[in-house]
């Protein structure tokens, strides 16, 4: 499994531009070949900032989306909307408990 974090800053004025934008394309998303999990946190100190959790199947299937017609809908628009530059982590689950 492959997991991706991205955090987003938005300007305080393109908050809601943002979420009517994620509502739009999420089950797109999250049913997109390879991903396993789609998730949208907000901060509770910053109502600005945004993190986004995926798994993945395999790094080559985020790839895979992030060459996607579906990507290119979704990201450029996104872009358009932050305030600082995102940030993204890889990560490899070592331990989860339920």
């Amino acid at each position: 499994m492959f997991i991706r974090i991205v955090k987003m800053r938005f300007q305080e004025d393109k908050i809601e531009a943002f979420l009517e934008n994620f509502h739009q394309f999420k089950d797109q998303i999250r049913s997109f070949e390879g991903n396993h999990l789609l998730e949208l946190y907000r901060d509770k100190n910053d109502p600005r900032t945004f993190f986004t959790y995926s798994y993945w199947e395999s790094e080559t299937h985020l790839n895979n989306y992030r060459k996607s017609e579906l990507f290119g809908q979704v990201w450029p628009f996104t872009k358009t909307l932050f305030s600082d530059k995102p940030e993204a982590w890889s990560v490899d689950k070592l331990v989860s408990l339920s």
